[in-house]
Order: structure tokens, then C-alpha cells, then sequence
């Protein structure tokens, strides 16, 4: 089990925010098992909305369909913690709030509601640039709820930022 500290959570968030800023680009989040952290490390500091425009945070499958445009489809076939739904996360995020960038993020914190193909502490990925491309990945977590959530959010800005300077 990896602890993640507020300092990691906050150095990652700065290096996440130092490239949105050098590439002028906007970013929104769209977040389920976080529950709007990520939007959080990101807003911590003063001047944040130089490149932060939304956090929306989409819990229910409901909130996926209405405010993102997840379609039921693929949340029957695959269930909210899958590749297909983060991805059309990623595009409804884009499209809501109108930014280059975004993020989502939708996973099993626990304690309870996993599964054998989807045990506690799975949590699906995707980010991507409006025009350009989206990427999607797993990862599972050890832990408590907390402690999934706090790797989760250290993982999607690390990862945000890395991806970002590929482009």
C-alpha cells in the first residue's frame, strides 16, 4: 500500500498546472470515485482559473448520462468503472465545459460494491485533448477509501501532466 502525502498531492498539482499554463490550455475534470479531489488540488492555489474552468462531478450513472452524455448503452455493457465510459467522460467534459483538456476518472473506492472482475480499489482512467487524442488505463489500488482515492488523484495528475508533454 502506497501513502500518499498532501505535499505529493500538491507538488503534482503544480506540475500538472505549470504545463497547462505553458501550453495554454484549459482543463476540466470529470470525476466519480474522487469526488471532485482532483478539481481541489488543482484550485488550491491563487490563479488557479488561469486554466481550471470546471470540476464536475458525476457520481451517479444519471449525472454520466445527463451532464456528460455517457450513453446507457455502454454503461449497461460495461458498467461505470470501465475504458468505455471514462472515455466518453473525457469527450462530455471537453464538450461541457469547453476546454482543451480533461480528465476522468470512475473506480471502486470501497469499501464495499466490488466485484470479482472489478475488486475494490479498481479504478478506470482516461484524459485527452479536444482534436487529438484520448488515452485510457486501469489501475488497482490497495487500501482503505481514502487511500484508494488519494493514489487515484496523485495518479491522474502525474499522469495528466506526462501525457501533455508528449504532445
Amino acid at each position: 500500500m502506497v501513502q500518499v502525502s498532501e505535499q505529493a498531492l500538491e507538488q503534482a498539482g503544480d506540475q500538472l498546472a505549470a504545463v497547462l499554463k505553458q501550453q495554454s490550455r484549459t482543463i476540466a475534470t470529470a470525476e466519480s470515485c474522487t469526488g471532485g479531489w482532483v478539481a481541489k488540488v488543482l484550485t488550491d492555489k491563487a490563479g488557479s482559473s488561469e486554466f481550471m474552468m470546471a470540476g464536475l462531478v458525476t457520481y451517479s450513472n444519471e449525472a454520466k448520462r445527463a451532464i456528460l452524455g455517457v450513453e446507457e448503452s455502454a454503461l449497461i455493457e460495461h458498467g461505470a468503472v470501465s475504458e468505455a465510459v471514462v472515455r466518453q467522460m473525457v469527450a462530455g467534459a471537453i464538450k461541457a465545459a469547453n476546454v482543451d483538456v480533461a480528465v476522468a476518472i470512475s473506480g471502486i473506492a470501497g469499501p464495499g460494491g466490488g466485484s470479482e472482475g472489478k475488486p475494490v480499489g479498481t479504478v478506470w482512467f482516461a484524459w485527452g485533448v479536444e482534436g487529438e487524442r484520448t488515452e485510457a488505463s486501469v489501475k488497482r489500488f490497495d487500501g482503505d477509501r481514502n487511500e484508494v482515492r488519494r493514489q487515484a488523484v496523485l495518479y491522474v495528475l502525474q499522469g495528466v501532466a506526462e501525457f501533455l508533454r508528449t504532445l
